[in-house]
């Protein structure tokens, strides 16, 4: 234990090059290691707590190792998330590393054991195996949209399971209506169901009452979360909203999980990070791809869904599959050729739709309509 107090601690030299900081992130306790980007040594390391206190320790060690210096947190979400804001609030150059970049690093170290000073080291070696993953940027309206998007999911998820405990009851209870598969969805079937069990004795009914009325409860919240999200949606990407086949749910989720398109600085990076581009799996004289079950699986299901309806609806679509099938490919091929199609459309839309709220802001901002909105006042 160092003179700067319990949870602290630095050992080695000074950094002469750049330096990529790994952070493994807990919630009571931060832990970084230094690494050299050209030689890949460790230089130091440094544990702090995990509060306001402890993120201005890191900085400040971090800013006495070298002038030139990247952060790289391992991507836990909510653990990292206020250190990450933390940092790039005052300048810091961050990128988040998927665990699995970190795990495969350390299995892959001459170091065997684990603990957190070893994964804050892979997670520093990853992002130098990686350089192209994307920078860390403060949230913006696009973090409320995904919060929203994320809640009402949550709140679907809870009501799945309260419908599924109610229908045995009501199958144990005989009750009168029978409700179509759907039907627990439904406000009208959910107040016949509520008058059926008004006069019925014993505990079983009283449960079942009780379920009817959760599910009421939850389905008045969710019809508002989604007008909400459609709302929000139409303001943030109605440029999304354009493409056939994309409602404001899923223009939701790809502009929530996204997080901004500007951050990839092409298509393809995109699409291997929504796990629709295609992984290579050649081998001599043999040259083709396999399905890619990697990146971010809620992007992946956007598309799919964009991808499902227009292969239904969308003229320009079915085309586009029948030249795929035409070419000896299988229909679950020609989708997922649709899907990474539909990532380069999706992709450029986003970008559009930011560059334009940019443009947005910039002329709010310019000196030419502050001196406009003197002059009116």
């Amino acid at each position: 234990m160092s003179a700067d107090g319990p949870g602290f601690r630095c050992e080695g030299p000074k950094g002469d090059g750049v330096i990529v900081l790994g952070i493994d992130p807990h919630k009571k306790s931060h832990t970084a290691v230094a690494v050299e980007a050209l030689t890949g040594e460790l230089l130091a390391e440094l544990t702090v707590t995990a509060d306001r206190r402890g993120h201005r320790k890191l900085l400040l060690w971090s800013r006495s190792l070298d002038a030139e210096r990247r952060f790289a947190l391992e991507d836990c979400r909510h653990v990292c998330g206020r250190l990450a804001r933390f940092l790039i609030e005052r300048g810091e150059r961050v990128v988040c590393v998927p665990p699995k970049l970190m795990a495969t690093t350390r299995r892959s170290a001459r170091t065997y054991g684990k603990s957190d000073a070893i994964d804050a080291a892979a997670v520093a070696r990853a992002a130098l195996r990686e350089p192209d993953l994307p920078e860390a940027r403060l949230a913006g309206p696009e973090r409320d949209l995904r919060l929203l998007a994320d809640h009402r999911n949550d709140l679907v998820a809870e009501r799945t399971r309260i419908q599924q405990r109610l229908r045995w009851h009501l199958h144990d209870l005989e009750c009168g209506p029978q409700v179509p598969v759907r039907g627990l969805g439904r406000s009208c079937w959910l107040r016949r169901l509520d008058e059926a069990l008004a006069g019925r004795p014993g505990t079983q009914a009283r449960i079942a009452r009780d379920l009817v009325e959760r599910c009421l409860e939850l389905s008045r919240t969710i019809d508002g979360l989604e007008r909400e999200v459609a709302a929000q949606a139409k303001v943030l990407a109605p440029e999304l909203l354009a493409l056939p086949g994309c409602g404001p749910l899923t223009a939701a989720t790809l502009t929530g999980q996204t997080a901004g398109a500007l951050r990839f600085a092409s298509e393809s990076r995109f699409a291997m990070h929504a796990g629709v581009a295609p992984l290579p799996a050649s081998s001599g004289q043999s040259c083709r791809h396999r399905l890619n079950r990697r990146g971010n699986r809620q992007l992946n299901a956007a598309l799919h869904r964009i991808a499902v309806t227009q292969m239904r609806t969308h003229a320009p679509a079915q085309a586009y599959l029948a030249r795929k099938r035409f070419q000896g490919q299988s229909k679950r091929e020609a989708l997922r050729c649709l899907k990474r199609h539909l990532a380069r459309v999706v992709w450029r839309a986003m970008r559009a739709g930011e560059l334009r709220r940019q443009g947005i802001l910039l002329a709010i901002s310019s000196p030419s309509s502050n001196a406009m909105a003197t002059q009116l006042t």
